[in-house]
């Protein structure tokens, strides 16, 4: 795509995203390493959740990962939205539940400063660029453009669901969650339904990719992370409504981001 439709990243953005995937290496412990990392981490976490947040961490860093490769404003665009998104509820909801944190550990203190910056850096950001155009886009087929709104409406709804009554729409997930996890889960989906919508509007090439790979990663590791830890565990009963409605969900997301990669892929 050429340079003065999608120009490059300003260095301090890209200085300040190799920061945050360093930061996003540690998150992905708790998919990864949990014995190691959980002691470590902010709050008390269990090991569903621990794997939970492993996951999604993981998605991140892959897709801060792809910011840096490609360098653009597309995907950057994206990116910047979803994480403000993702960090100023993230924030929000660390704020309402203080007393998950012991402040006499230096984790908690770390927490609240790479959020904080993430939230003040994104929205900054994304302020500066709010009279330049996106980078052009590809044509989405009447399919897309029909289902990408409804896509964006669902996850959004339950987004905001989870936010504002967190132990009702928790009450399908598979393990218990209470009203801080719920809410802090629920960045996840209202990100996602941000950069849908975005790129629902407007569908660069780039943008469309990372996306669809941070759906895929987002369902995979949701659902793989359940499956190991409960092979080790024997918590979940995968015969439950919830528990199968709760499949269904992040099948559908990972999914959407397989095709999704796959739409992307032939315009390359």
């Amino acid at each position: 795509m050429p340079t003065s439709n999608n120009p490059p990243f300003p260095a301090a953005l890209r200085l300040f995203s190799v920061v945050v995937i360093i930061v996003l290496i540690v998150g992905a412990g708790l998919f990864f390493a949990p014995v190691l990392v959980k002691p470590r981490w902010p709050w008390t976490v269990t090991p569903f959740n621990a794997r939970f947040l492993g996951g999604f961490y993981t998605a991140e860093m892959v897709v801060m990962a792809a910011l840096l490769v490609w360098n653009r404003w597309s995907p950057g665009r994206l990116v910047l939205v979803m994480a403000f998104i993702f960090t100023a509820i993230v924030s929000v909801a660390s704020f309402i539940n203080l007393g998950y944190f012991n402040f006499e550990r230096k984790a908690p203190w770390l927490w609240f400063v790479v959020y904080l910056a993430s939230v003040a850096v994104s929205g900054l950001s994304l302020w500066r660029a709010r009279a330049r155009p996106s980078a052009k886009g590809v044509p989405l087929s009447p399919a897309w453009r029909s289902y990408m709104p409804v896509e964006s409406a669902i996850l959004g709804l339950y987004g905001v669901g989870l936010l504002l009554f967190p132990l009702t729409f928790s009450g399908i997930w598979p393990w218990p969650i209470d009203a801080f996890h719920a809410q802090v889960y629920s960045a996840i989906f209202l990100a996602g339904a941000g950069g849908i919508y975005l790129v629902w509007r407007s569908a660069p090439r780039e943008e469309l990719l990372v996306l669809g790979l941070a759906q895929f990663l987002v369902g995979l590791l949701a659902i793989l992370g359940v499956v190991v830890t409960d092979a080790a565990v024997h918590r979940i009963d995968w015969t439950a409504t919830g528990t199968l409605c709760w499949l269904a969900l992040f099948g559908w997301i990972g999914i959407s981001g397989a095709f999704k990669l796959y739409a992307a892929s032939r315009y390359f």
